[in-house]
């Protein structure tokens, strides 16, 4: 009777390490794919925030541009204005 569990105790475990080493590899395969993916996500959150940063940058140089136009515009503007004030008084 004791040979007899020791028996099945070996025949378990055989079972045990044929389940283990069929289902090993389909385990380590599916905990490489979860670290690529983590990798790529990374890797995607890197890019997004890098276009934010360079779209932040283009905008405020659109912005810097588009007051400096509209500051050279008042004062062509006033220049005008001022050229024709000399017109009227050389006019009169």
């Amino acid at each position: 009777m004791e040979n007899g569990f020791v028996i099945l105790g070996i025949i378990a475990l055989l079972f045990l390490s044929m389940y283990g080493y069929a289902y090993g590899s389909v385990i380590l395969e599916k905990l490489n794919q979860r670290k690529e993916s983590k990798k790529r996500q990374k890797e995607e959150a890197f890019r997004m925030e890098r276009r934010a940063e360079r779209q932040r940058i283009i905008d405020e140089k659109v912005n810097r541009y588009s007051k400096r136009s509209a500051e050279i515009r008042k004062e062509l503007e006033l220049l005008e204005k001022m050229r024709n004030k000399e017109n009227v008084k050389v006019a009169n």
